[in-house]
């Protein structure tokens, strides 16, 4: 039930033409083209936009700049609607946020082109060039970098201020780009796939001030619980994991350089330490719910002892499995003398900043479809996935790259920026970078997710061949930057 299979997962296939809408008395069942409609008095009344944004977190900001920002769509009307308040950042805070990403050279492109990177940099941004990963349960690890260790392999942002960033940039786009802050949604009212003459012809948008709006596009960047997918009744395939993440802000022992990137896989889930300057790191630390609820329970003193046992004991580990890992490893090592990595150690843990732990549940969730007749899913309202690649960001700001290249070639070509013949363009591209990076993250967790002995020997084994092979490291580092 929880595999990420041909069947739950496909990307166009005719078994899911027809789906169950609780919403239309009506109609019982109605193809993905079809969805929910429904008399309106008054259309006339409702101002139309061309595209109208459902959501204003980093996905969904960089979603407005970027199409506010593409010649092609210039003169389409582009509004932004968030729930929220506006966020204005005009002094970086003293300390830092426990909400960081880690932002791919692919993302930072984007956030580059929409105009977003220069005030991101300036705030606060700490690059890393390398990451290495190891196995609590033996002493196989990987290291990845780049070839020129100048290169950035990814940078360490927190989520604040490339919100605060993007919407900097949406307020000197405010020619081509209308935001409404404060503007929670309570119905969304869908159009046929063809115009009847009883039907709305766009999708109307009904905000909690009673004000109603249309859109030619809809797009839904309302996050894992996306309001826009559930109403459009677009399935999904999810489930939670026996797990949460605890984060909080460390205190390093000593300044350090901080460019590499660190995580473990416990038995009980990754833990990570990200940097963020040369005296302090994020943590990711994922484990049972039990053990997370335990640990912000703990004094400091008592909470910094286990991230640096977590990071640094060898209890799990077992001589029956350093005895073949170390054997497997000087074979390589013969083999391919050059290859592999030093291992290096991760800098110890003095304390944590004040009131920076919190805890979240994880979980997977990925809609089996990203589009319907002027609809299209961006980021968490399409795929949700767990934090131990450090992906969920990347894959919205690649949706956001791929959507509006597809609007901008249907504006070019004066086609309806709702059609679904482009908008299957992007569903399928996307689906074909998403599904790959999800089944592996999926995998990974599950894979590290026991101390068994002979899985264990099998990761282990695994491991230490891919960091003896430069390129499949190479490609790895490829797919995961785009």
């Amino acid at each position: 039930m929880h595999k990420l299979t041909k069947a739950t997962l496909a990307l166009n296939g005719a078994g899911r033409c027809y789906i169950a809408v609780k919403h239309c008395p009506a109609a019982k069942t109605i193809s993905r083209g079809l969805v929910c409609t429904e008399h309106v008095s008054d259309p006339g009344k409702s101002e139309v936009y061309d595209v109208i944004i459902s959501g204003g977190g980093m996905v969904g900001s960089a979603m407005a700049c970027s199409l506010g920002m593409e010649p092609n769509l210039k003169g389409k009307k582009i509004l932004l609607l968030e729930a929220g308040n506006k966020k204005v950042m005009d002094k970086v805070s003293d300390t830092y946020s426990t909400r960081v990403s880690s932002i791919s050279p692919g993302s930072a492109t984007l956030l580059s082109g929409v105009g977003a990177w220069d005030h991101i940099t300036g705030m606060r941004c700490k690059p890393y060039q390398k990451m290495q990963v190891w196995d609590a349960c033996s002493d196989a690890l990987i290291t990845f970098d780049k070839e020129n260790l100048q290169d950035e392999m990814a940078y360490i942002v927190e989520n604040d201020i490339i919100v605060a960033a993007l919407t900097k940039q949406l307020d000197s786009l405010s020619d081509n780009v209308q935001v409404k802050y404060r503007s929670k949604v309570v119905k969304y009212t869908w159009p046929m796939s063809y115009q009847a003459a009883d039907s709305i012809p766009w999708v109307q948008v009904t905000l909690d001030s009673g004000e109603t709006l249309q859109a030619k596009l809809l797009i839904g960047a309302d996050g894992p619980n996306s309001m826009v997918r559930r109403e459009a009744g677009i399935p999904t395939v999810k489930w939670n994991y026996d797990q949460s993440a605890v984060v909080a802000v460390l205190h390093l022992s000593e300044p350090t350089e901080n460019i590499v990137a660190w995580q473990r896989f416990l038995p009980t889930g990754p833990i990570a330490m990200l940097p963020l300057s040369d005296t302090e790191s994020s943590l990711v630390w994922s484990t049972s719910h039990g053990h997370a609820e335990e640990l912000l329970q703990l004094d400091e003193e008592s909470f910094v002892d286990a991230i640096n046992s977590a990071f640094w004991s060898n209890d799990n580990q077992s001589e029956f499995i350093e005895r073949a890992g170390s054997l497997f490893r000087g074979a390589l090592s013969v083999l391919m003398p050059s290859a592999g990595s030093t291992r290096q150690l991760p800098p110890s843990v003095a304390g944590i900043g004040p009131k920076s732990r919190v805890m979240f549940p994880l979980g997977m969730g990925h809609a089996s479809e990203y589009i319907r007749h002027r609809v299209a899913l961006i980021g968490d309202a399409a795929h949700r996935v767990h934090p131990l690649a450090g992906q969920g960001a990347n894959l919205g700001f690649g949706d956001v790259a791929c959507l509006t290249q597809v609007l901008s070639q249907a504006a070019f070509n004066g086609k309806d920026l709702g059609a679904m013949q482009h908008l299957l363009e992007y569903e399928t591209e996307r689906q074909r970078h998403n599904l790959p990076m999800m089944a592996a993250i999926d995998l990974m967790k599950r894979l590290y997710s026991t101390n068994a002995a002979p899985v264990v020997l099998l990761r282990t084994l695994g491991l230490q061949a891919t960091n003896m092979l430069p390129p499949l490291k190479e490609q790895i580092i490829a797919f995961a930057s785009k």
